[in-house]
């Protein structure tokens, strides 16, 4: 898996957490092992620009998906073809205000942002009831998971 992470924003993260996270999720997802998937920090005015040029929303968004080779979820017997899966921004500031309204780090919001992004990518939404059961309960198994395994480490 080529999980590339570069944080432009002011805001530490723990990279390795979040490449952790990613290959579990595309793990769990059975996403090709040579599939590429970049993931990018950035700070609220690069994620305002980005949010009103692409969704045509003002101010800054917490994640954006861009997806590439419009990948989706592999089976055990049949994953995911190799190929360019797409990139994820988040802006760790948004996060960081999320995650005092959920109760939790910002870490973990960060997380839990990279595991819905990952979803995006893989064709996922939440526009209709029926799809949010469905991909907010795909995410919670992936963040529920991720937290299992790294309990082990």
């Amino acid at each position: 898996m080529s999980i590339e992470i570069n944080n432009e924003s002011a805001i530490e993260v723990d990279e390795p957490l979040i490449q952790r996270l990613a290959t579990y999720a595309l793990d769990t997802l059975h996403v090709h092992p040579d599939a590429e998937l970049a993931i990018v920090m950035v700070d609220e005015g690069a994620m305002e620009q980005l949010h009103v040029q692409w969704m045509d929303e003002p101010g800054p968004t917490d994640v954006l998906s861009f997806p590439m080779d419009e990948l989706r979820p592999g089976t055990e017997d049949r994953p995911t073809p190799a190929g360019l899966l797409g990139d994820i921004v988040v802006c760790p500031q948004v996060a960081a205000e999320q995650a005092v309204t959920a109760g939790h780090s910002t870490m973990e919001e960060i997380l839990l942002l990279t595991a819905h992004g990952i979803l995006h990518l893989l064709g996922f939404d939440h526009a209709e009831p029926d799809e949010e059961r469905e991909m907010f309960g795909l995410q919670r198994d992936i963040l529920i998971g991720f937290a299992m395994s790294e309990r082990g480490r």
